[in-house]
C-alpha cells in the first residue's frame, strides 16, 4: 500500500476499538494554529484539547505529509492518537502538516536531509519538530510539560528525525516503520534495485505538483488494468515511465532517474548517521512482513543502540504488514494464521503502557528491550537485546541435487539457470497493479516450478529450528552477461499432511505450502560498492554477499528449510538488462538473455548465513 493510502487508512476507525466522531466531539475541543518556524514559515497544526480541565495532560504530536484533515475547527477526526486508548485516557493530541504539504507553508523536500551543523535560521525536520514542541508547551493550556511523538511510515521518518537534538520537553518517541534510507533498504530501493510498482504508484500521485495551500488529496494513478505484470512489462524500460505516463510532472521520479547510484543525493537522505545522543525514550516498531519499511525499523533500533548508550531504546517486531499493528486484530496474514490477536496485544500491552510510563509517570510498566513475536511457533518473546542472547552464527550450504544443510558440500559443483528479461519470474501469483502485502508470506510453489529458479531444501527437520537476527546470502556466481540481479528467498516448507484452514472457501491447500519467510534482491553491479558500480566479467566467478532483513522464525519439526535463487522478481523489482548499461536510461535493445551459474565448491561455496537460537524449550 502506498504511504498516502496507508496514512489515510491508518487514521480510520480500528474495528471495535473506534471511539467515533461523536465521542471525540463530546470530549475534545479542536483548535487550528499556524505555528511559525525559526525561518518564519508557518506550519498548519490541529490541536485536540480535552474538555475536562480538572487535570493536566501530556501532549502527543504526529507530523505528517499526508494531511491532518479534516480541516476546519468544527470538523473532527474519528479517532485520536496511536489508538483509541489514548483518547479514552486523556491526552492532548496534535497533528501537523509538514513543511510544504497541504496547508503548511514552505517548500516540501522528500526526506529532507538533516543538517548536522546549523547556522541562524537553518532548519530541517529536527528543528521543525523542536520549534513546534517549543510553541506547544509555551502556548497550550492544561499540559503536564511532557511531549511524545509517534508516526508510521513517512510520519515515522519525521518521528525519528525529531528525536535528534530533541527539545527538553520531548521525552518519548515511537518511530514506527520509519524510513531511514531510500536507496539501500526502504521503500523505493533494496540494495540498489528499484521496487518498481511501489515507487511508480506512490510517486505518480504523491509526487505531482499541487497548488498550495490545499486540502485536496491527489488521486491514485489509474493503470487501466488489474494485471500489474502485464502493465509494467508493456511499459518497457524505466525511461518509458516518464515518457508514457508521468510526462515530466513528477520531479522526484526524475531525480531518482538522475541518481542511479548511491551518491550525495541519496547519502544526504540517510538518517542513520545522525541518530546519536538520543534523549527521548524510544519505542521503535516494525512488522516482520512489512513490504515497505522493515529495514527502517531495524536500522533505527540498531543505530540508537550503538550511538546512544544509556538511552531507553526498545524494539517491537510483530507478524505484521506495513502499519498492521495500528489496526485490526493482527491474527493472520493471507493464508498464514498466528492464532493470536497480535495487534490488539501490542496496542494494549506495549504501545499504550510505554507512553503512559514516559508521559504520565505510571509505574508498574515492565517492557523488555526487545518484545518480538516468534513466527512459526506464534509466541511473543521478551529479550534483553536483539538479536537475543544465545544466537549463534551458522551457515546453510547449497548442496548437490538441490540439497541444503549446515555441513559444507563434500563435492564440487555448480548449478545453472537461464534468465530472460522478456519473461521475468513473477514475484506473486496474485493479479494486482500494486505491490501486494501478502507476497511476504505467499506460497512459492509457483516459482519453484520454473526453470529459471534454483531450489535447495533440507531433509525433514527432526527438531524445531529457530532462526533469529540477520540473514546473509554469500553467493559465488558467474554470468554470461555483464550485470545481473540476485534474489535469495528463505522459505518454510510445510509437511504434506499439514491441515487446510477451516472453514476454507478459497480451497487453499496448506500441505506442502512453501511460505516465504524472507526474500531480498541485490543488484549485482553494487557487489563491491553502492557508489561505484562494476560490471561482471562474463564467465568469471564473482562473490555476491549482502545482508537481508532480520527474521525470528521457528521451522517446526516435520518442516523443511528451503532456499530459492533467481535473477528476476517482476514487477516488484525493475528488470535488469543483464548488460552493464545505465538501467534508468536503457532502451529495449539493451536487454538480453543470460545464463547464470551458482558455484557450490569447497573453494567457492555458496551459502546463507543465519543466526540459530539455541537452548529453546
Amino acid at each position: 500500500m502506498s504511504h498516502r493510502l496507508f496514512a489515510l487508512f491508518a487514521l480510520a476507525p480500528v474495528g471495535a476499538w473506534a471511539q467515533g466522531v461523536e465521542f471525540v466531539k463530546a470530549n475534545y475541543t479542536k483548535y487550528e494554529y499556524r505555528i511559525a518556524m525559526r525561518d518564519g514559515k508557518k506550519l498548519f497544526t490541529s490541536v485536540y484539547l480535552p474538555k475536562d480541565s480538572s487535570r493536566t495532560y501530556p501532549i502527543l504530536l504526529n507530523r505528517t505529509p499526508y494531511s491532518v484533515g479534516p480541516y476546519g475547527a468544527d470538523k473532527y477526526k474519528t479517532d485520536l492518537g496511536p489508538s483509541p486508548l489514548f483518547a479514552r485516557e486523556g491526552y492532548i493530541v496534535v497533528y501537523q502538516d509538514v513543511r510544504g504539504r497541504y496547508m503548511s507553508e514552505g517548500e516540501f523536500v522528500n526526506m529532507r536531509p538533516h543538517r548536522a551543523a546549523k547556522g541562524t535560521g537553518d532548519f530541517d525536520e529536527s528543528t521543525d519538530t523542536y520549534d513546534t514542541i517549543d510553541w506547544l508547551v509555551k502556548n497550550l493550556p492544561g499540559h503536564n510539560g511532557r511531549v511524545g511523538t509517534w508516526g508510521i511510515s513517512y510520519p515515522g521518518f519525521y518521528t525519528a528525525a525529531g528525536m535528534i537534538d530533541a527539545h527538553p520537553a520531548h521525552v518519548a518517541a515511537s518511530p514506527q516503520a520509519p524510513i531511514v534510507d531510500w536507496f539501500t533498504g526502504d521503500d523505493f530501493h533494496r540494495n540498489g534495485a528499484l521496487y518498481l510498482p511501489h515507487a511508480f504508484n506512490f510517486l505518480a500521485a504523491f509526487g505531482k505538483p499541487r497548488p498550495e495551500p490545499t486540502t485536496k488529496v491527489a488521486p491514485a494513478f489509474e493503470h487501466g488494468t488489474n494485471d500489474g505484470y502485464a502493465f509494467f512489462l508493456r511499459m518497457g524500460p524505466l525511461a518509458n515511465a516518464d515518457e508514457k505516463f508521468l510526462k515530466n510532472q513528477v520531479a522526484f521520479w526524475n531525480d531518482m532517474m538522475k541518481h542511479p547510484n548511491y551518491d550525495e543525493f541519496w547519502q544526504s537522505r540517510n538518517l542513520r548517521p545522525h541518530l546519536k545522543a538520543i534523549r527521548p525514550a524510544v519505542l521503535t516498531v516494525g512488522g516482520w512482513w512489512d513490504a515497505e519499511n522493515i529495514y527502517g525499523a531495524l536500522q533505527v533500533y540498531r543505530h540508537v543502540e550503538r550511538s546512544s548508550p544509556g538511552a531507553v531504546n526498545l524494539l517491537v517486531m510483530g507478524p505484521w504488514v506495513h502499519g498492521g499493528w495500528s489496526r485490526g486484530e493482527g491474527d493472520r496474514l493471507a493464508n498464514v494464521s498466528f492464532h493470536a490477536k497480535t495487534a490488539e496485544f501490542y496496542r494494549e500491552q506495549i504501545e499504550f503502557p510505554f507512553f503512559e510510563r514516559h508521559l504520565k509517570g505510571k509505574t508498574g510498566v515492565d517492557l523488555p528491550e526487545a518484545y518480538v513475536f516468534e513466527t512459526g511457533t506464534n509466541v511473543w518473546r521478551r529479550h534483553g537485546q536483539w538479536p537475543p542472547v544465545g544466537t549463534v552464527a551458522r551457515e546453510l550450504y547449497l548442496q548437490p541435487k538441490g540439497g541444503l544443510g549446515f555441513a559444507a558440500p563434500a563435492e564440487d559443483g555448480s548449478d545453472e539457470f537461464p534468465s530472460d528479461p522478456a519473461k521475468p519470474v513473477p514475484y506473486t501469483g496474485q493479479v494486482s497493479p500494486r505491490m501486494t502485502q501478502e507476497y511476504m508470506v505467499a506460497d512459492q510453489r509457483f516459482a519453484a516450478a520454473r526453470p529459471d529458479v534454483l531450489v535447495y531444501q533440507t531433509e525433514v527437520l527432526e527438531e524445531d529450528l529457530t532462526l533469529a537476527g540477520p540473514v546473509t546470502p554469500v553467493l559465488h556466481v558467474a554470468t554470461t552477461g555483464t550485470d545481473a540481479d540476485w534474489i535469495v528467498k528463505l522459505i518454510d516448507v510445510y509437511p504434506d499432511d499439514y491441515p487446510d484452514p477451516a472453514p476454507n472457501p478459497a480451497e487453499v491447500r496448506m500441505g506442502g505450502y512453501q511460505q516465504l519467510v524472507r526474500g531480498e534482491v541485490f543488484r549485482g553491479r553494487y557487489r563491491n560498492s553502492f557508489e561505484k558500480p562494476e560490471a561482471f566479467v562474463p564467465g568469471r566467478a564473482a562473490k555476491v554477499e549482502y545482508g537481508m532483513n532480520d527474521v525470528f522464525h521457528t521451522f517446526r519439526r516435520g518442516h523443511r528449510v528451503m532456499v530459492q535463487i533467481q535473477s528476476s522478481w517482476f514487477p516488484l523489482v525493475d528488470r535488469n538488462p543483464q548488460k552493464f548499461v545505465e538501467i534508468n536510461t536503457a532502451r529495449e535493445g539493451d536487454f538480453a538473455r543470460a545464463q547464470h551459474s551458482v558455484y557450490r565448491t569447497r573453494a567457492l561455496p555458496s551459502l546463507v548465513r543465519v543466526g540459530v537460537l539455541s537452548g529453546r524449550p
